[in-house]
């Protein structure tokens, strides 16, 4: 089984949701995991209840969206790889400082302890800035692999970087092959 989670960039959910009903149409085992964001914000991009019901539908798996539904992965409920797409730089921040205090952290802390295999495609305005040190800090941890990411808009957002949703089951693929994906910035 493979854990997909969900974190509040918002105008990336629907890129990264196709890929989710892609996996889950080609036959893949997926949990759906939202962060509390995702769950509860409606934005320009949509309702959140809409969206926590079609992840349901697909997957036909009630996705998880608190700390205490996410803490067993890992240990009780064992997950060949756990995907974070999108990751914002908020969790990624978090996940470089070890805090564990939502879903989807929660999520990937529980998870990375049993030493198995988490794919991040990153969505994040301050990546090649604030959090540039945070992206070096879990490619340095062992089972964390990267989807090769992409400056959105270099001229309006010269910081910004975002996973080129195109390529994350090759990504998975490869992790789950012990291997990172090259080229990590397209």
């Amino acid at each position: 089984m493979i854990g997909y989670a969900f974190c509040g960039s918002f105008c990336t959910l629907k890129r990264s949701s196709e890929v989710f009903e892609h996996m889950v149409q080609s036959g893949m085992d997926i949990l759906p995991i939202v962060s509390e964001n995702v769950f509860k914000t409606d934005t320009r991009f949509g309702r959140a209840d809409e969206f926590y019901e079609k992840l349901a539908k697909v997957s036909g798996r009630t996705p998880i969206h608190s700390i205490v539904d996410a803490e067993p992965l890992g240990p009780k409920i064992r997950l060949d790889a756990l995907i974070i797409s999108p990751c914002t730089g908020n969790t990624l921040s978090k996940m470089a400082a070890g805090i564990t205090d939502t879903a989807v952290t929660m999520a990937a802390k529980a998870h990375l302890r049993a030493d198995r295999k988490l794919i991040i495609a990153l969505a994040s305005n301050d990546a090649m800035s604030s959090n540039l040190k945070n992206i070096a800090t879990m490619l340095m941890r062992k089972q964390v692999y990267f989807v090769p990411m992409i400056q959105d808009d270099p001229t309006s957002k010269p910081h910004s970087l975002v996973a080129d949703f195109s390529l994350l089951e090759e990504t998975l693929a490869d992790a789950l092959a012990d291997k990172q994906k090259r080229k990590l910035f397209l």
